[in-house]
């Protein structure tokens, strides 16, 4: 089955690996396609995406691998996320992530509904105490919530199914890669998202249905589901 993840780091923030090597490690896990969002802000916005697109543009050359070049825009103040995440599209960011209000990091209060409220917010990670609000939001502005497998940030995990699902937004199941052993075999993620409290038609949408939706709208095309299952 394909496996696909839109979060993971190197050490160009506080991951392990050189991106080409987090691509190979992917590839040979059986990723099907990744994004590389390295923790960005103000700071460092273009010389990331400058600086993963090199590997990600060498991936698919070589290898036939589709690999997004993102950003993680961390702990930024909420008023900033607009302009940072049209920014960082700007500069060639295909996904833009946002470290949401995750229950062990002090992450600014209002990160959560700046990012739902956000056209070039793709993906809102570990949301912690996402409220009821924020998970309308996410459905209307399609902005897709994170179950994640992250050690700390998984602890939300249960609010982000329960509010999430009754909102009707869309899920991904992503690892938060930082080193090799974080990354997801299809086993295991589907283990984080049921032991989430996804059910199987629902995991089968966040794993397989969703990330197409996803690859279809960054590229403007429409990927049917069934050409992956």
């Amino acid at each position: 089955m394909p496996l696909y993840d839109f979060h993971s780091h190197t050490f160009f923030s506080d991951g392990e690996l050189l991106p080409m090597e987090l691509i190979r490690r992917a590839i040979v896990k059986g990723y099907s396609a990744m994004a590389i969002t390295d923790h960005a802000s103000a700071s460092n916005l273009e010389e990331l995406v400058e600086k993963v697109s090199r590997d990600c543009d060498l991936a698919w050359e070589h290898w036939g691998f589709r690999v997004l070049p993102g950003v993680e825009l961390t702990h930024c103040p909420p008023a900033s996320i607009a302009l940072l995440a049209a920014r960082a599209k700007g500069f060639g960011a295909r996904v833009v992530v946002i470290h949401g209000e995750t229950l062990v990091e002090p992450v600014p209060p209002g990160t959560n509904r700046a990012s739902v409220e956000c056209p070039d917010v793709d993906v809102l990670a570990h949301p912690g105490l996402l409220t009821e609000q924020e998970a309308e939001l996410a459905a209307k502005n399609n902005v897709f919530l994170e179950i994640t497998s992250r050690r700390g940030h998984c602890l939300g995990n249960g609010n982000t199914v329960r509010l999430g699902r009754a909102a009707g937004a869309k899920f991904l199941v992503n690892s938060d890669t930082h080193s090799p052993s974080d990354l997801h075999t299809e086993e295991f993620a589907r283990t984080v998202a049921l032991g989430a409290g996804l059910s199987g038609r629902e995991t089968d949408e966040a794993m397989y249905d969703n990330p197409l939706l996803l690859l279809g709208r960054l590229s403007g095309q429409t990927i049917a589901p069934s050409a992956v299952r």
